[in-house]
C-alpha cells in the first residue's frame, strides 16, 4: 500500500518517471500507459494521465466504459458516518479527503457541473437494535468524527457547494415519523449525501471517448500480463495483445490474479462480495428521506429527486461471498431479481414502514450491481469483522507497475489524481 511501501519515495519516483530519450529529456508523448478497468478508479486515471501527455490505453471486458460496479451502486461519497464499526477513527481519517474531493475533480475530469447528480437530503442513520455499535457508541463516534472534520484543516466544500455541517441526533417525533419502533432504536442526521452513478458514470464514459490521447479497447478481457519485448510489459486479452511501459491495475475483481503475473503474490484475506440492489424510478414523486440502517448487514435508501431510488437490502442482495482470485459474477434471471426486489422492499419496511410506498409507485425496477472488494473477511454481523474497518487500501507499486485498491467509489478520483501526480514525476 502506498501508505506502507518498503520502498522509498524516491525510488518509487523514479519507477513512476517516464524513461528518456537520446537527449537526455524526460518524454511523455512516447510512453505507453495501460489502464486495466474502466471502472471510475481506471476513467479517472486514464484521464488524468492522457491530460499530463501520456499515452493511454484503457482496457475492459464489458463493452462500453463505466458499465458495471461503477454505474450500479448507491453513489455514497463518504464521509466516515457508515463506519461506526471502527472505532479508532481510521476507516473515516483514510476515505475523508476523497469524500471532501469526489465533486471538485469529477467537474475537472468531465468539464460539467455534477450539481443534478447529488441527492437532494443529508442521510439519516438509523440504528438497528442489532447494531454492532449500540446507539451510545454511535453517538461518541459521530461526535468525534464531527470534531475531526472541524479540525481537519482541509476545504470543507462537499457536494452542496456549501461547508458540510456536522451530525446531530433525532428527536423522538422525528425518529417516530421514519422508523419503525420494533426495530430501530435511536437515529441521527448526517451531512452525508450520495450521487446518482449513472449520470456520472455516463459524464466519464463520454469524457474517457472524447480524449484524443486515450485509445479505448472495450470488450477485451485481459488474460495476462507478462514481460514484454520492446517495452517492459505485454498486456494479453482474449483479442490480442500489447506492449507497454507503465501498466495501472484498477481492476475491481480479478485484479489479485493480474498482480500475480507482475509479480506480486495476494497477501492476507480478502472477499470479493457480489451485491447488487434494486434501483427504481417512480410514476410521480414519493417525499422518503434517505435514510441508512446501521451498523451491520442491514439496507439503506436513496432518494436522488424524488423519483429515483436506490434501495438495498444486504441479505437479499448478496449474492456472492468469495475469495477467489477471480470469481465468476453470477447470473441473475429474471424470476431471481424479482425475489430480490421484494427481498429488499421486506427487508428495508421492517425498519421503515414507508419505504412500500416506493415500491408500490414504481414504473421501472432494475436489480442491479457488481463485485466489492475488501480486505479481511467475516460478516458484518460481527463486530470483530475487519469488514468494519476499510481503511487498507491505495496502492501496491512494482518495476512500472501500479495495482489499485480502490477502497471506495468516493475515493476514486482523489487517488486517481496522486497516483497520475506520482507517475507524472510530481
Amino acid at each position: 500500500m502506498d501508505a506502507a511501501s518498503p520502498r522509498s519515495a524516491q525510488k518509487r519516483r523514479q519507477e513512476a518517471t517516464p524513461p528518456m530519450n537520446a537527449k537526455g529529456t524526460r518524454t511523455r508523448r512516447d510512453v505507453e500507459v495501460a489502464v486495466l478497468g474502466a471502472g471510475i478508479m481506471g476513467c479517472a486515471t486514464s484521464l488524468f494521465l492522457a491530460r499530463e501527455g501520456f499515452h493511454v490505453t484503457l482496457f475492459d471486458e464489458a463493452p462500453a466504459a463505466m458499465a458495471r460496479a461503477s454505474r450500479w451502486n448507491e453513489g455514497k461519497i463518504h464521509l466516515g458516518y457508515l463506519y461506526s464499526g471502527d472505532p479508532s477513527l481510521q476507516t473515516a481519517r483514510r476515505l475523508l479527503p476523497g469524500g471532501l474531493a469526489f465533486r471538485r475533480l469529477i467537474e475537472e475530469l468531465t468539464a460539467t457541473s455534477i450539481a443534478d447528480a447529488v441527492g437532494r437530503d443529508d442521510d439519516t442513520f438509523l440504528v438497528h437494535h442489532d447494531s454492532v455499535a449500540p446507539p451510545d457508541v454511535v453517538a461518541h463516534y459521530f461526535a468525534a468524527l464531527d470534531a475531526m472534520i472541524v479540525s481537519a484543516g482541509m476545504d470543507r466544500h462537499y457536494l452542496t457547494g456549501e461547508d458540510c455541517a456536522l451530525s446531530r441526533p433525532l428527536a423522538g417525533a422525528e425518529l417516530a415519523a421514519v422508523a419503525d419502533p420494533a426495530t430501530i432504536v435511536a437515529g441521527f442526521r448526517t451531512p452525508e449525501r450520495s450521487v446518482r452513478t449513472n449520470l456520472v458514470a455516463d459524464l466519464l464514459a463520454n469524457s474517457t471517448a472524447a480524449e484524443p490521447k486515450l485509445s479505448l479497447r472495450l470488450g477485451e478481457r485481459v488474460n495476462s500480463l507478462r514481460p514484454g519485448g520492446r517495452r517492459r510489459w505485454r498486456v494479453q486479452t482474449n483479442a490480442g495483445s500489447g506492449e507497454f511501459d507503465i501498466v495501472v491495475n484498477a481492476l475491481w475483481n480479478g485484479r489479485l490474479g493480474i498482480d500475480a503475473g507482475a509479480g506480486l503474490q495476494p497477501e492476507g484475506r480478502w472477499s470479493n462480495r457480489y451485491r447488487v440492489s434494486a434501483f427504481i424510478t417512480t410514476t410521480h414523486p414519493v417525499d422518503h428521506p434517505s435514510a441508512v440502517v446501521c451498523t451491520g448487514p442491514f439496507g439503506d435508501v436513496k432518494n436522488y429527486d424524488g423519483r429515483h431510488f436506490y434501495l438495498s437490502w444486504y441479505e437479499a442482495g448478496l449474492l456472492l461471498d468469495s475469495n477467489a482470485l477471480d470469481p465468476e459474477a453470477p447470473v441473475v434471471t429474471a424470476a431471481h431479481a424479482k425475489a430480490i426486489e421484494l427481498a429488499t422492499r421486506d427487508g428495508l419496511a421492517s425498519t421503515m414502514p414507508g419505504v412500500e410506498r416506493i415500491f408500490a409507485a414504481a414504473a421501472e425496477v432494475a436489480v442491479e450491481g457488481g463485485f466489492v472488494f475488501a480486505r479481511g473477511g467475516g460478516t458484518l454481523a460481527d463486530p470483530a469483522s475487519p469488514l468494519h474497518r476499510r481503511d487498507a487500501f491505495g496502492v501496491t507499486r512494482g518495476d512500472g507497475y501500479f495495482s489499485v485498491d480502490t477502497g471506495k467509489y468516493s475515493t476514486a478520483p482523489w487517488l486517481a489524481r496522486r497516483l497520475a501526480d506520482e507517475i507524472a514525476g510530481r
